[in-house]
């Protein structure tokens, strides 16, 4: 299947690109949200507490005909200081009663077949134009998907010329849509280096990380540049919704033809 090349200036060239047969994949977004969230999954930080936390206390029970509580109390002369309680949750300083676990299985598995097939389908979902759409991004009618433009762009070495090239391609209400969806965060992560909330914007694919492009087109609000070789399920459906708005370029193209045959 051959798809039109789209120029630096957005206009359409006289070549054409071969899709490869990873564009044909079945849309499958109930795959794709397992290996999204098994991704997801592996970056997670364990957390848990000692399990003597709480405990190292010796203990007795008095037993009954006291007139008190039999709870475990602090060994020693029984006196009034020594009739304090300890070990049991709701007691000060005992254990508590239900605490994380660092050896929790955190992390959720996914056969790699299944995580292959979805991230094909991750990317066959960047050539449906209704389920990119549907997904909230913003771009004109004339625009046609897969988007592919000529490897002259992963030439470019500024932002200002990444911008132009986004907008050439009729995507510049994407670019607006970030920018006034950008929002402060509600809650405690605005004092923890996560102040602010962005919108998803467009990802581009280039077929080489040393290209001038990813630094470019780095610090565009909303945006991502990635290697066609490190593309995962999470770039492409970030929050598990597939059809991300996608610019690829002619070498990427051929990188996944041979990435996926």
């Amino acid at each position: 299947m051959s798809i039109p090349v789209y120029s630096i200036k957005g206009k359409k060239t006289s070549e054409k690109a071969e899709l490869p047969r990873v564009f044909e994949t079945a849309l499958r977004p109930d795959l794709v949200k397992r290996a999204v969230l098994s991704e997801q999954s592996k970056k997670r930080q364990p957390k848990g507490v000692s399990p003597l936390a709480g405990r190292l206390v010796a203990v007795e029970n008095w037993g009954t005909g006291r007139g008190v509580a039999r709870v475990p109390r602090i060994k020693g002369s029984r006196t009034h200081s020594a009739q304090r309680t300890a070990f049991i949750p709701q007691a000060r300083g005992g254990h508590r009663a239900h605490p994380p676990r660092a050896e929790k299985k955190i992390i959720e598995k996914i056969n790699k077949k299944e995580h292959l097939l979805a991230l094909k389908s991750a990317i066959a979902f960047t050539a449906n134009k209704d389920s990119v759409s549907l997904r909230g991004h913003r771009f004109e009618s004339k625009v046609e998907f897969p988007i592919i433009v000529e490897s002259k762009a992963e030439s470019l070495e500024k932002t200002r010329e990444v911008i132009n090239l986004i907008e050439n391609l009729g995507m510049s209400l994407d670019l607006l849509r970030i920018k006034l969806g950008k929002k402060i965060r509600s809650g405690k992560g605005k004092g923890r280096g996560r102040k602010y909330k962005v919108p998803i914007g467009p990802l581009i694919v280039v077929s080489d990380e040393e290209c001038s492009l990813m630094n470019a087109g780095r610090n565009i609000l909303g945006t991502s540049v990635v290697s066609a070789r490190k593309l995962t399920t999470t770039m492409l459906a970030p929050g598990t919704h597939p059809g991300r708005l996608t610019i690829w370029t002619e070498n990427a193209i051929k990188t996944l033809t041979e990435r996926f045959g």
